[in-house]
C-alpha cells in the first residue's frame, strides 16, 4: 500500500483561493449551493381529506365561468386566450402561449383555504417551469402573494405585501421546511389556507411555508407564465 502524503497550502495562498471563489460567484462563474431543508417533516392529511364537509366545487366549466382573467401586470396589454377546460379530461389547462397572466377567482374572502391540484407538461431539456397559486390578492395587484408552482425546489411563498403598513417584496425560498414538489409531469397538491393574519401552503403531505400578513382579505387565482399546465379537482373552503 503507498502512502499519501498531505500538502498543506500556505495562508496566504489560503486567502487567494478564497478570494478567486468569492470572484467566481459574484460573477456567476460558480453556483452557490441552495441551503438544505429542514429534516423530514411528519406527513399529514390534506383539509379536503381531514374534513370533508364546506367545500365548493370551483373547477371551471367550457364558459370560465365565475373565473376572471387579467393581465399581469394589469397594466400590460392582455395576450390571446391561453386558458381552457379540456373537454376529454375535464381539466384547466393553461397552454402558456398567450403571455403573463391571471385566472381570479371571483370570490373575495377573508378566511379561506384554496385546493389545488397540478402537473406541469414535460418539455425536453427543460430546467425550470414557472406557475403559481395566488393567495389574498388585490384586484388590482397593489398587494400579491404566491404559492410558487415550479420544479422540485419550488413550493414556498412570496409577494409584495405591506410589512408594518409599507408594501415590500418578500420571498421565503430560502426557509423552505422540505422539498415536496414532485418532477415535471407529476401531479401536485396544493393547498393554499388564509387564516386570519396567517397564510400557509400545504405540499403533497405537509405545510412547507408560512407568512404573516397585515392584508385581511383578497382573492384566489391561478397564474399562467409561459408553461403548459393543467389543474384539476379545485375547491374552496370559505372559513369566514
Amino acid at each position: 500500500m503507498k502512502k499519501t502524503m498531505a500538502v498543506s497550502l500556505p495562508a496566504a495562498g489560503l486567502r487567494v483561493a478564497g478570494l478567486l471563489v468569492a470572484l467566481l460567484l459574484v460573477s456567476g462563474g460558480l453556483q452557490a449551493a441552495p441551503p438544505a431543508p429542514a429534516g423530514p417533516l411528519v406527513d399529514t392529511p390534506s383539509l379536503l381529506q381531514s374534513q370533508p364537509a364546506g367545500w365548493l366545487d370551483v373547477q371551471p366549466g367550457p364558459d370560465l365561468a365565475g373565473w376572471t382573467r387579467q393581465a399581469w401586470p394589469i397594466t400590460a396589454t392582455l395576450g390571446p386566450q391561453q386558458w381552457s377546460v379540456d373537454p376529454a379530461t375535464k381539466y384547466l389547462v393553461c397552454d402558456g402561449t398567450g403571455g403573463h397572466d391571471w385566472l381570479r377567482l371571483d370570490r373575495e374572502l377573508g378566511d379561506g383555504v384554496f385546493h389545488v391540484e397540478w402537473r406541469f407538461t414535460t418539455v425536453a431539456g427543460a430546467e425550470k417551469y414557472n406557475s403559481g397559486v395566488l393567495v389574498r390578492t388585490a384586484a388590482d395587484q397593489s398587494v400579491w402573494h404566491q404559492a410558487q408552482v415550479g420544479g422540485v425546489r419550488s413550493g414556498f411563498l412570496f409577494g409584495l405585501t405591506p410589512v408594518d403598513g409599507r408594501p415590500q417584496r418578500v420571498n421565503l425560498s430560502d426557509r423552505l421546511t422540505s422539498f415536496r414538489v414532485r418532477a415535471p409531469g407529476e401531479w401536485n397538491v396544493y393547498e393554499v389556507a388564509a387564516r386570519g393574519r396567517t397564510l400557509s401552503l400545504w405540499v403533497n403531505g405537509a405545510v412547507t411555508s408560512q407568512l404573516q400578513v397585515e392584508v385581511p382579505r383578497g382573492y384566489f387565482g391561478l397564474e399562467g407564465e409561459g408553461w403548459r399546465i393543467e389543474f384539476r379537482n379545485l375547491k374552496l373552503k370559505p372559513l369566514d
